[in-house]
């Protein structure tokens, strides 16, 4: 049976548990052990798949189709274990369930609460999988004192009253304000915190302390006796130049040490860490660096993109470079000349996003990279967005459009390139979906084979002719243009196995110019870059070294 780890967080949101969880599930690997992390989020949303980048970042896609909360993508890049359905849920989902059952009578009768209905449920999801890994480390999003999240900090102290003692442990993450003024760390927040946790039952046994400034062993000794925890179980987090830093950071602290005698794990398994200091080495050595321009929608926010910005990095470290990116709002070129924001870029990336804003400046922008032979990589709408360009600019389909924004009327009609997914095949069925259907989770989503073309530029990078990527998509180009594309250079060097969906395009006679319908930033990792990314940078340092 696995030993849990649950980390809470106190004083304010956006301390960095995910990264610490991932961190730690790193260490945890580096000595031997196996792990499984998972997030629990208490919105009322059934999934992040309908919530705006703006408010919630981007969606991470699992392989098993699963729409999931960003820090997943740090879960999977710390640790290289695949996310699953049952790593991710949030309250929606938890209440869809019970109230499911409810309908269905499974509780016979029985008057519908919080204690034991939903905290039961709660615990049923903590409980999956727990025979497969040696820890499970499970994250409880938002802060401790939020109204929202009392039903899961009840379920896990419930949880781990309930199992034998020693296979639960709580880490708290806190913060530790400097306050200018008086030139001292404040203790107290993290007091309260730990005050506040205790009093509904759950007492931490190992505390992670952010600060901006070095925590004085004093300060140190202070929060282990008010807050009822070991000194060497008090671990400082400093802010770090890259987040790959965390694992030798947290090591360094002794944090996966504090974890393990917690746990009464003695001897513990000396780590072997080569895999990040490698990772750390290519990072802080780089030998150049290239400038990558992100053109899309969402760049306000770079959360929104953060498995594409981690990828190029991955691809950076690849290629012993520094990626810098350019993050460009697609709406700027709809009203200016793309040439003066993308002089000396070296290559350029559209991203996936829905909706008809910022599309006219991808199309531009993917214009842009294919007249001047920059390196162009096109994800989900980016490769839709090269599509309609080169329809509208090769093909003589000067109305080529998407069926998601554009719409015919007496005096503007479109030719739909692009239109809404009807069907496709999963597994050994056929999913259907109507354009009226509901939003959340009828996407199709997930892993999914491709076919590649022999001889092609992709199957030269994949060094294979079959591959398995994810996606997250309703609109598809329309195969059957295919062929009037193909004759103006767009070759469809990538299928779905059936040969009804195109997977991936790309320009002949163009150095580097690929568009893809699914998301390969998802499967980046910094110690395996995926290999799209990798060979997107070696292009764009290419182009650099003739700059």
């Amino acid at each position: 049976m696995a030993r849990y780890v649950f980390i809470t967080g106190g004083v304010v949101s956006s301390l960095g548990k995910g990264l610490a969880s991932a961190a730690l599930g790193a260490l945890l690997q580096a000595r031997g052990f196996t792990v499984r992390l998972r997030k629990l989020d208490p919105y009322l949303n059934v999934d992040p798949g309908t919530m705006s980048p703006f408010e919630h970042g981007e969606v991470f896609v699992t392989d098993d189709g699963a729409e999931t909360d960003l820090d997943l993508g740090h879960y999977e890049r710390f640790t290289g274990v695949s996310a699953r359905n049952t790593d991710s849920v949030s309250s929606g989902r938890i209440y869809s369930s019970v109230l499911e059952k409810e309908r269905r009578g499974d509780y016979l009768g029985k008057t519908i609460q919080v204690i034991p209905h939903v905290t039961n449920e709660i615990k049923d999801f903590l409980a999956v999988g727990a025979d497969e890994v040696d820890f499970m480390l499970c994250e409880i999003g938002g802060t401790v004192g939020d109204i929202e999240g009392l039903p899961f900090f009840e379920a896990i102290r419930q949880f781990a009253q309930e199992r034998p003692r020693g296979e639960c442990i709580f880490m708290h993450l806190t913060l530790l304000p400097y306050l200018a003024a008086s030139g001292e760390l404040k203790t107290k927040p993290t007091q309260h915190s730990v005050k506040e946790l205790r009093s509904i039952g759950i007492a931490p046994d190992v505390l992670v302390c952010r600060s901006e400034h070095i925590i004085p062993e004093k300060e140190i000794q202070k929060i282990a006796l008010f807050c009822n925890v070991r000194a060497d179980a008090v671990i400082p987090a400093y802010d770090l130049k890259s987040i790959y830093e965390a694992p030798l950071a947290y090591h360094k602290a002794g944090l996966d040490q504090a974890v393990l005698d917690a746990f009464g794990i003695s001897p513990a398994p000396r780590p072997d860490l080569t895999r990040w200091e490698d990772v750390m080495d290519r990072l802080t050595n780089a030998e150049g660096v290239v400038r990558v321009a992100i053109v899309g929608k969402y760049t306000q926010l770079e959360d929104a993109y953060k498995s594409i910005a981690e990828a190029l990095t991955h691809g950076g470290m690849a290629n012993r470079v520094r990626v810098q990116t350019e993050w460009i709002d697609a709406e700027v070129f709809e009203r200016e000349d793309p040439s003066p924001l993308l002089q000396g870029i070296h290559a350029v990336l559209v991203p996936g996003g829905f909706g008809e804003r910022g599309t006219e400046g991808k199309i531009r922008a993917a214009q842009w990279a294919r007249e001047r032979k920059i390196p162009y990589l096109g994800i989900c709408l980016g490769m839709q967005m090269a599509v309609i360009e080169a329809a509208r600019n090769l093909a003589d389909l000067p109305d080529a459009g998407s069926e998601e924004f554009d719409v015919d009327t007496g005096e503007k009609r479109f030719t739909p390139v692009v239109y809404h997914l009807k069907e496709w095949v999963q597994g050994n069925h056929v999913v259907a979906r109507r354009k009226d259907d509901d939003k959340g989770g009828t996407m199709r989503l997930g892993a999914y084979d491709a076919a590649l073309k022999d001889g092609s530029l992709v199957a030269r990078i994949y060094g294979d002719t079959r591959i398995e990527e994810r996606h997250r998509h309703r609109y598809e180009v329309d195969v059957s243009y295919r062929a009037q594309l193909e004759e103006c250079g767009l070759v469809f060097s990538g299928m779905s196995p059936d040969g009804k969906l195109p997977e991936i395009v790309e320009h002949q006679g163009h150095p580097w110019f690929i568009g893809v319908q699914f998301h390969p930033e998802l499967k980046s990792k910094p110690f395996r870059p995926h290999p799209l990314f990798a060979d997107f940078v070696r292009a764009a340092v290419e182009v650099s070294r003739l700059v």
